[in-house]
């Protein structure tokens, strides 16, 4: 009987540890990253493509994303304890303890970056310019400014890029305009969750909206809308420089018009509705690009 307990207990444990570093990770995010590399470094292939390699950049790309994200925690874990969404994680409740989730974050970033390395100079560099980034600029620049959001969009963008270059072996101008058009695709997805999000980001002391009256100022759905517009031409680039055809041009052009139009929504009422619509449409914006831009090439 007390085996069974026992057992029990240990299970519940483990299961409790392992959701824990779930949380630690941000594994959707995470996923997200490592897909838009991956995907990146597709679009860049030319001939045979080598699934190993891929492998090898999604498992390093998640790994220093991985440890970002716990350096983000560890440095926020009094902010998000002021926070609904972010009140469970495992460093905010005590879970789990600030060195435990530091010597996560060191092994992670550690072989992330080698295994990056393997690639080619720059995917190391771009990885931890990445890292050092979103962990020590962005994070406690949240506090301070709104211009945070800008500084988080770099390390945001930088996945495409690095899948990009690991390939190619430099930076070209694919991978400036894969990294223009996940850069400027952040502005009107973050603004959105940040306008639903905006009093639990109060909360912490964090004003991340473009203007300073926070939802009572329809700023937010004007720059969404602007930064919407400016992704439309940027996204055709490749078909400009005959990386892909017109079939992926087309679908471009329209996701990228109606990307803008959620955005001229939301700036025309702002309300949680057409805030919803565009958070949506920015999540579907991304892999329905990738994927044109991935099949029109082969």
């Amino acid at each position: 009987m007390y085996t069974k307990v026992a057992n029990r207990s240990l299970g519940s444990s483990l299961k409790q540890k392992v959701s824990d570093y779930v949380m630690l990770v941000k594994l959707r995010l995470s996923l997200l990253v490592v897909f838009s590399s991956a995907m990146a470094y597709l679009i860049a292939a030319s001939g045979v493509i080598n699934w190993l390699d891929v492998l090898l950049l999604s498992i390093g790309g998640f790994l220093v994303t991985g440890a970002a994200n716990a350096l983000n925690q560890v440095f926020e874990r009094e902010s998000d304890q002021l926070m609904t969404r972010t009140a469970n994680r495992p460093l905010a409740t005590g879970r789990m303890s600030v060195s435990e989730a530091v010597m996560a974050a060191g092994f992670m970033s550690l072989i992330g970056i080698l295994i990056l390395a393997t690639f080619n100079p720059w995917t190391a560099l771009l990885g931890t310019i990445s890292l050092i980034l979103y962990a020590f600029v962005y994070t406690p620049m949240k506090k301070i400014s709104a211009l945070a959001v800008i500084v988080g969009a770099i390390p945001g963008a930088l996945p495409m890029m690095i899948g990009c270059v690991a390939f190619e072996g430099t930076i070209t101008m694919l991978a400036l305009t894969l990294f223009a058009i996940q850069f400027l695709w952040q502005f009107p997805h973050f603004w959105a969750i940040a306008w639903m999000a905006f009093e639990d980001y109060a909360k912490a002391g964090m004003h991340l909206l473009p203007s300073k009256r926070g939802v009572k100022d329809n700023n937010s759905g004007f720059q969404s809308f602007i930064y919407a517009m400016f992704l439309i031409p940027v996204s055709l680039v490749p078909y400009m420089m005959e990386v892909t055809g017109i079939v992926s041009g087309v679908i471009l052009l329209i996701c990228g018009i109606y990307y803008a139009w959620c955005g001229w929504d939301f700036f025309k009422k702002e309300t949680k509705k057409t805030a919803l619509r565009l958070m949506f449409c920015s999540f579907l914006y991304l892999p329905i690009i990738l994927f044109a831009l991935f099949f029109d090439k082969i």
